[in-house]
């Protein structure tokens, strides 16, 4: 079994980053750095850069993030970048998405011991929960899939006129060029490549945005949440 590393001190930009919530963001970092490496979530050789490459990393994504919508961290995993957005932004309604026990499991608890009460954690693959849960104005994600599949999973769940916000790194523009006929028949509109968290992380932080238009994954998708409501609406009369 590897040991892991010992958590470094939060930086000081994270002060600025977190607010008032400075001292929630350093007891996660620490829930990774122990809790997160015992159960598999986290690798114990990413411990020294957690504040670095991970927490601030996703915590900057709120710079793009519009005001007051609802947001879908779709396989969440350990709550990146979930957890760090739901810190900076209190006016977010953020569901945790994640199919795995274990990881919902630890969301959970998470989200319970932050006192998150504006977090919802949900259990399932996103292609099984849509009709289930209510569409959102935002999907974030990061290092989930290569963007033409990620794109399959969470471009449904949104609203029309809705985006997805994607975390990625060096291949950003090789995945958006590769994604570019898949995602026009998602009903993608708009993409385009953000460059996120100046002052706070260096390298800035690449966000691949997809806008969506009136019929978010297209019109087999927008059939397939039809029946899901229906369905639904006749379970609730039942």
């Amino acid at each position: 079994m590897t040991e892991a590393a010992e958590l470094p001190p939060a930086p000081e930009v994270a002060r600025e980053v977190f607010g008032d919530r400075y001292g929630d963001a350093v007891r996660y970092a620490e829930l990774l750095a122990e809790a997160g490496v015992q159960r598999g979530l986290i690798g114990p050789r990413e411990v020294p850069r957690l504040w670095e490459r991970h927490i601030l990393n996703c915590a900057v994504l709120s710079e793009v993030v519009p005001e007051g919508v609802t947001v879908c961290d779709v396989g969440s995993g350990a709550g990146l970048p979930g957890i760090p957005l739901a810190l900076v932004r209190e006016d977010l309604k953020i569901t945790l998405l994640e199919p795995l026990l274990r990881r919902t499991n630890f969301l959970t608890e998470v989200v319970e011991l932050l006192g998150l009460d504006h977090v919802t954690v949900a259990r399932g693959r996103a292609e099984e929960v849509m009709g289930t849960i209510p569409p959102v104005h935002v999907v974030t994600a990061r290092a989930v899939a290569p963007l033409d599949r990620l794109a399959t999973w969470g471009i449904p769940l949104l609203r029309p006129y809705g985006e997805m916000l994607a975390l990625k790194g060096d291949t950003a523009e090789e995945e958006l060029k590769s994604a570019a006929s898949a995602l026009s028949k998602l009903g993608a509109v708009s993409t385009s490549i953000l460059h996120v968290g100046e002052g706070v992380v260096d390298p800035l932080s690449r966000v691949v945005r997809v806008e969506v238009g009136e019929s978010p994954g297209g019109v087999r998708f927008a059939a397939k949440r039809a029946k899901a409501a229906r369905t639904g609406r006749t379970r609730r009369r039942r």
